[in-house]
């Protein structure tokens, strides 16, 4: 078996892979946050966490908390809402953007599905012509090829 050289990663290294570092970590002004040790102005999601709980248990207000943590108001009402739909998961940060196809559902998708002919290339550039032509919508190519679930090559 050969030996594994185990490399740590850095607390801020894995909190930005896991999408949960603070874009600006010295806005944080709780003094419990400057102290290092379990708080840690880094951590996105423990300081929406604490700034909510500081509004909640110690009836701190909005304005002040946001000030305190670095965060607009309107962060705060969005991170309070999150938090009610989904607890402590709801703090962490999803990615923005649509999810999944949004010009090539239903009808569209339905018409591309029968433009294929299993065995034969797929010619999105032609179907992208189709797609004008008979629904009135601009598609890039690249649109095409991935609702199609085809790997871009080159």
């Amino acid at each position: 078996m050969p030996d594994r050289i185990e490399h740590k990663r850095s607390k801020a290294n894995v909190l930005a892979e896991e999408g949960t570092l603070n874009p600006a970590p010295e806005k944080v002004s709780d003094p419990k946050f400057q102290e290092g040790g379990f708080f840690d102005p880094r951590d996105i999601v423990q300081v929406k966490y604490e700034m909510l709980r500081r509004v909640s248990a110690d009836k701190m207000s909005v304005t002040e908390a946001s000030d305190e943590y670095g965060v607009s108001r309107p962060t705060f009402y969005q991170a309070r809402a999150d938090f009610d739909e989904a607890g402590l998961s709801g703090l962490v940060p999803r990615k923005r953007g649509p999810r999944g196809p949004h010009k090539l559902q239903g009808d569209v998708l339905a018409f591309l599905k029968e433009q294929v002919v299993p065995g034969e290339p797929i010619r999105a550039r032609e179907l992208t012509d189709r797609i004008r032509t008979k629904f009135g919508l601009d598609v890039h190519p690249r649109t095409i090829e991935r609702a199609l679930g085809v790997k871009k090559t080159a």
